[in-house]
C-alpha cells in the first residue's frame, strides 16, 4: 500500500497530543526535510516502526514515555485483532521497550495496526494498578508477495549522527516506489545511550517512512564503539537474532553481513575487549553453508550488504581480513553485486582482475558527499541508480537477468 510523504507528514501533525507516550506528537523531527538548525527534542520515546518484514509476518518495535504494559491492535479491514509479546508465560510489562511479532499473515495484503499502552503506575505483587489506556495513530503496511517477481529498495550509508540527513537524501527519491530502507552502517559516530538512538535514527525514520515500511540496520565499525554499542542490537529484529542473515524477496537473495571494526583486534582503543576477527570467520562459514542451500541458490540475483567493502577501501584490517574470509567466496558463488559505505568517497567499481563482482560504495556524511542508492530488480534486470544530494546520478549498474 503506498502512503505519500504528505499524507504522513499529515498523519503526525492530527496526532498532536493524541498518544504522546508513542511520540506521535514529533514537531522537531516530523518534516519531511529537518533542517540541520533544527532543535532535536529529546522526549525518551518514539513511533512505531516497523522490522523484519516477510510475507507472512512483521516486528512492531516501539519506545514508551514510562513502564506500561502494551500490544498491538491489527487486522486487515479494522484493528480487530491483538498481539501481545509472550515471554516464558509471561506477557511482557513494566517495560518501554517493546518488540511485537505479528505472526500467521497473508502474503501481499494490506494491514493497519496501531500500538496501545496502559502505563504501570504500581507494580506490587498482588496490587497491579494502571494509567489511562492511550491509543496510537493508526497505520498501513503491506506484506511482500511469496513468489514476488520484483523488488526496490533505498540504501543509506554513513549518517554519522546528522539526523537532518534522512529527510534531504529522502526528499531526492521522488516517485521511487521502495519495499524497504537498508541502513547501510555508520548512521552514528559511537553509541552513547538510548537518547540518542532515538534523535538520530528512530524519530527521523518513523517521521519519514518507517511505521510503514521497514528498515533494515546494519552495522558499521562506529556502531561497534561507545558504552551503549552492546544494548544496540535490543532496539532492532534481526533474523535469529545475529547481525548477519539473509532473506529472499523478489528476484534478490539479500545477504546481510557485519565487516565489524576496521582495526586489529588488539589495537589499545578496545582494551582487549572485542574478537571481530573471529566474528567474520563464524560469518563466513555460515556464509559458505547458505550459499550453498539450493533455496538461495535459485535466486536470480544475490546482493550483498556490507558496510565495509573488500577492496577500494585502503589496506585498514577490516578490509583486508573482509577481503581474506569473504571475497573468495563471493567468487566462487558468483555474487552479482557488493554494496557497501565506510570509505566516505561514492563510487561505482565494476568487475576487475582483483574481484569478479562490481562494488558499489556510497558516499560520506558531509553535504555534498552524501548520496542515496536505488535498487530496483525484476526478472529481466537488477539496477543501481546513485544520486548525489544534488540529486544528480552519478553512478549506475545493470545486471542483466
Amino acid at each position: 500500500m503506498k502512503k505519500s510523504a504528505n499524507k504522513s507528514r499529515r498523519k503526525f501533525i492530527n496526532g498532536l497530543g493524541k498518544a504522546a507516550i508513542f511520540g506521535v506528537a514529533t514537531p522537531a523531527s516530523a518534516s519531511f526535510e529537518l533542517s540541520k538548525n533544527e532543535a532535536i527534542r529529546t522526549e525518551n520515546y518514539s513511533a512505531p516502526y516497523l522490522q523484519n518484514l516477510k510475507e507472512d509476518g512483521v516486528s512492531i518495535m516501539f519506545i514508551t514515555q514510562e513502564n506500561s504494559l502494551s500490544w498491538v491492535q491489527y487486522g486487515e479491514e479494522s484493528c480487530d485483532k491483538k498481539a501481545f509479546t509472550k515471554i516464558d508465560g509471561f506477557i511482557q510489562a513494566n517495560n518501554r521497550l517493546n518488540k511485537v511479532q505479528l505472526k500467521g499473515l497473508k502474503p501481499n495484503t494490506n494491514y493497519q495496526y496501531r500500538v496501545v499502552s496502559k502505563p504501570l503506575i504500581k507494580f506490587e505483587p498482588y496490587d497491579q494498578q494502571f494509567g489511562e489506556e492511550i491509543q496510537g495513530e493508526v497505520y498501513h503496511f503491506s506484506t511482500p508477495a511469496a513468489t514476488g517477481e520484483a523488488v526496490s529498495c533505498i540504501i543509506l550509508n554513513d549518517i554519522h549522527d546528522r539526523p537532518y540527513s534522512f529527510g534531504e537524501l529522502l526528499g531526492l527519491n521522488k516517485d521511487f516506489h521502495y519495499d524497504f530502507v537498508a541502513l547501510n552502517g555508520d548512521m552514528f559516530d559511537y553509541q552513547s545511550d538510548e537518547q540518542q538512538l532515538i534523535d538520530h535514527l528512530i524519530r527521523p525514520c518513523t517521521s519519514l517512512f518507517a511505521s510503514e515500511k521497514p528498515f533494515i540496520m546494519i552495522r558499521g565499525n562506529h556502531e561497534t564503539r561507545g558504552r551503549y554499542a552492546r544494548q544496540f542490537k535490543d532496539y532492532f529484529d534481526y533474523e535469529g537474532n545475529e547481525y548477519y542473515f539473509s532473506f529472499r524477496q523478489g528476484p534478490v537473495h539479500f545477504i546481510v553481513l557485519d565487516s565489524g571494526e576496521d582495526k586489529e583486534d588488539d589495537h589499545e582503543a578496545y582494551h582487549g575487549m572485542v574478537d571481530f576477527d573471529a566474528f567474520r570467520e563464524q560469518q563466513a562459514a555460515w556464509l559458505e553453508n547458505e550459499l550453498e542451500n539450493s533455496a538461495y541458490s535459485t535466486c536470480k540475483y544475490k546482493v550483498v550488504l556490507m558496510h565495509i567493502p573488500p577492496y577500494h577501501s585502503g589496506d585498514w584490517h577490516g578490509t583486508t581480513h573482509c577481503r581474506e574470509v569473504f571475497s573468495p567466496i563471493f567468487e566462487k558463488h558468483r555474487i552479482d553485486m557488493v554494496i557497501s559505505g565506510h570509505t566516505h568517497r561514492y563510487g561505482i567499481h565494476k568487475a576487475n582482475a582483483e574481484h569478479n563482482y562490481p562494488i558499489i560504495i556510497g558516499g560520506g556524511p558531509k553535504t555534498g558527499s552524501r548520496t542515496l542508492i536505488q535498487l530496483d530488480a525484476n526478472l529481466e534486470r537488477l539496477y543501481i541508480k546513485m544520486l548525489n544530494d544534488q540529486g544528480e546520478v552519478v553512478g549506475e549498474n545493470v545486471v542483466k537477468g
